[in-house]
């Protein structure tokens, strides 16, 4: 028998009171926006103890929430020993220092928008992620700076030698600018980096290769389906922003085409402006493409409402009018009527179970139906000097049949308008 009884490491999870309040603007009901920050806050470790929300017309400019809901607050704080409280919307750096006080230390006062940014910075594995993520999170901290130095102010007010300076305030100011300056040297080094994706992705271009880009709600399995599609292997978890970084990977279409795939970070509502900002150079890679998947749990009861939040960022970040398609995953969670239903009311949608592999053959020929919509049929000779464009005939176009002749590659294909100029010079007319 053991001397002493075992006990956990583990730190004990914060405990959480979420906020909202229902202003009767959105196209989420105030109980789902809840719901998905309860998901939120429970990825970020936190235990969710209890659940407010008030109705308003507008905001109360000072604490966000009515008098009367804040001492209520107070109380619920005192009562269920909470660690953290979370409101649904921004706050104002005013607002919450007003609630902060109200509530007392050392219980927080965050928003979703400080919530999903810590998140992010937990997630982030790649250099250029972790810069993303820090920018963002300065831009944020910057006007909530405040308080840090408060001893230096109680001491000016007592008069004396050096009382005029203002210890307490020169100080923050000094915060600032190192802050700013730090922002500063970020986004110096994402542009750097911004660049050096812009020449990646240029080569891509300029390849040829016809490029794909998944996009949707988190969680709705993105990284799961490029794992199907392409045996990446990336990082896969059910939980929401499980992964950040985007992961570019190779696949071989039946036809012989070969396209890029890239797994991108997933949207929510609510999306922080400054994260959407910080990530544009990630972004990018779906302003690239040449064709987007809009990747839909369509089991999720709310996945119409988080389709449209998805065309929202796209339009922001300028990517709405690239050609897309909807890619209805996780149906192997509906039963057969809701399946049915689903097909009728979304004919022109891909249906499958990225876990199971069910309906991605379907969609592999969708893919192949796209990068084919734009291409012309012609018949070339390619002469066997010509090693790099034997090999980009193989690689960028759909090869319908092909024979070795004295001569070179006597070859019929589809080629997309890049490939068939590049073809032009060796275009024959195909006897019979």
């Amino acid at each position: 028998m053991a001397r002493f009884e075992p006990f956990s490491t583990a730190p004990a999870p914060e405990r959480a009171i979420l906020v909202g309040v229902d202003l009767g603007r959105s196209e989420w009901s105030c109980e789902e926006s809840l719901a998905e920050l309860a998901r939120l806050a429970e990825t970020d470790g936190a235990e969710v103890v209890l659940t407010m929300t008030q109705r308003l017309d507008a905001p109360v400019p000072k604490t966000f929430i009515g008098k009367g809901k804040v001492e209520e607050l107070c109380s619920y704080v005192r009562n269920l020993s909470a660690d953290v409280v979370i409101f649904d919307d921004e706050l104002t750096p005013s607002q919450q220092a007003n609630l902060e006080r109200a509530v007392g230390e050392p219980v927080k006062i965050i928003d979703r928008t400080a919530l999903i940014l810590d998140i992010f910075g937990v997630h982030a594995k790649t250099h250029e992620g972790r810069l993303q993520v820090q920018l963002a999170q300065l831009q944020y901290v910057l006007p909530r700076l405040r308080g840090m130095w408060s001893h230096l102010v109680g001491e000016q007010t007592r008069g004396g030698i050096g009382s005029r300076f203002g210890q307490g305030e020169s100080q923050l100011e000094v915060d600032r600018r190192l802050v700013r300056a730090r922002i500063s040297t970020l986004r110096r080094e994402l542009e750097r980096l911004e660049r050096r994706r812009g020449v990646q992705s240029k080569a891509r271009w300029d390849s040829g290769v016809y490029r794909v880009a998944l996009v949707g709600y988190t969680n709705a399995g993105k990284s799961t389906l490029l794992n199907r599609l392409t045996g990446a292997g990336v990082y896969v978890r059910d939980e929401l922003f499980a992964t950040l970084d985007p992961t570019t990977r190779a696949l071989d279409l039946e036809e012989g085409r070969k396209i890029t795939v890239t797994d991108t970070v997933g949207f929510i509502q609510k999306l922080p402006t400054m994260l959407v900002e910080s990530f544009k150079s990630t972004l990018a890679e779906v302003r690239a493409a040449d064709l987007v998947l809009l990747v839909v749990d369509a089991s999720d009861p709310h996945r119409e409402l988080e389709i449209s939040a998805v065309r929202s960022v796209l339009e922001e970040i300028g990517a709405d009018r690239i050609r897309c398609v909807e890619v209805m995953n996780k149906c192997d969670l509906l039963d057969a009527d809701e399946l049915r239903d689903a097909r009728v009311s979304h004919p022109d949608v891909q249906f499958l179970s990225a876990l199971s592999g069910e309906g991605v053959h379907g969609l592999l020929y969708r893919i192949a139906q796209e990068a084919s919509a734009d291409s012309v049929s012609m018949t070339v000779l390619v002469p066997y000097d010509k090693g790099l464009l034997l090999k980009m005939v193989h690689e960028r176009c759909q090869v319908i049949r092909e024979s070795y002749v004295q001569e070179g590659l006597l070859a019929t294909v589809r080629a997309d308008a890049r490939m068939a100029a590049t073809l032009a010079p060796y275009s024959v007319e195909e006897e019979g």
